[in-house]
């Protein structure tokens, strides 16, 4: 059986009959309205964006195939919560805190394209790419909420496949995380005076007196000075 290949690019979950794909797909004698519609069912989930789509045709009984591109992990979390960029300080300051749902959302639309079993483990892979962008998930850091993923606490939510997230806990996520790097800038000021308070003090260079006290030598010019000035009167 012979196959042919046709890369397009559409708008996720808005795929349309138009000159362009009557153009691709007219001379291969496939259902384009079929096609169209698996391609928008796979690619929902990227609303608003561009996403590459290849698509292989059986020429001989017109089944096909798709193979849906996508952007990286880092840049559907960024678009998924509004962040320009992660953050360069994960120590002093959390760049933001994703829900669990936005999680689940990624890890949909990477799934077809990840080595993973299960949505789960789609789920704990994008979670650990989280962690490389400063951000917290459900105000944890990604090790604590593995922990929680790995005890079944969101088994039911991934089950499920929710992807939404509602005004009031997208208040609260704001909330801790403004709550948390409060605490982490407190915490670095206090770690800050404590190693000003640990550093040795500077030792007077060779040649100049501490404060109160005078070097080896001068002395004995002041005294020299002294009985000029005597001799002069």
């Amino acid at each position: 059986m012979s196959k042919e290949k046709v890369e397009v690019m559409v708008e996720g979950g808005k795929a349309s009959a138009g000159p362009a794909m009557g153009q691709a797909f007219g001379p291969l004698g496939v259902n384009i309205q079929e096609i169209l519609e698996e391609i928008n069912k796979k690619t929902a989930d990227f609303k608003g964006m561009k996403v590459p789509v290849t698509v292989t045709v059986e020429t001989d009984d017109k089944s096909f195939a798709l193979e849906i591109g996508t952007p990286p992990v880092s840049e559907l979390i960024k678009k998924e919560i509004g962040l320009q960029k992660g953050s360069g300080l994960q120590k002093l300051k959390k760049s933001g805190n994703v829900a669990m749902e936005q999680i689940i959302k990624v890890a949909r639309m990477k799934m077809d394209s990840m080595l993973v079993k299960d949505l789960k483990a789609s789920v704990k892979s994008i979670i650990g790419s989280c962690g490389t962008l400063g951000l917290l998930i459900e105000g944890k850091i990604p090790v604590e909420i593995n922990e929680d993923l790995d005890s079944g606490k969101y088994d039911e939510m991934i089950k499920s496949e929710k992807t939404e997230v509602d005004e009031e806990k997208k208040t609260k996520l704001k909330e801790d995380l403004e709550k948390i790097n409060a605490e982490l800038e407190v915490e670095h000021t206090k770690e800050l005076a404590k190693a000003e308070e640990e550093k040795p003090a500077e030792e007077p260079v060779e040649g100049e007196a501490a404060e109160g006290e005078t070097v080896e030598g001068e002395e004995e010019v002041k005294e020299n000075g002294d009985k000029k000035e005597e001799k002069k009167k």
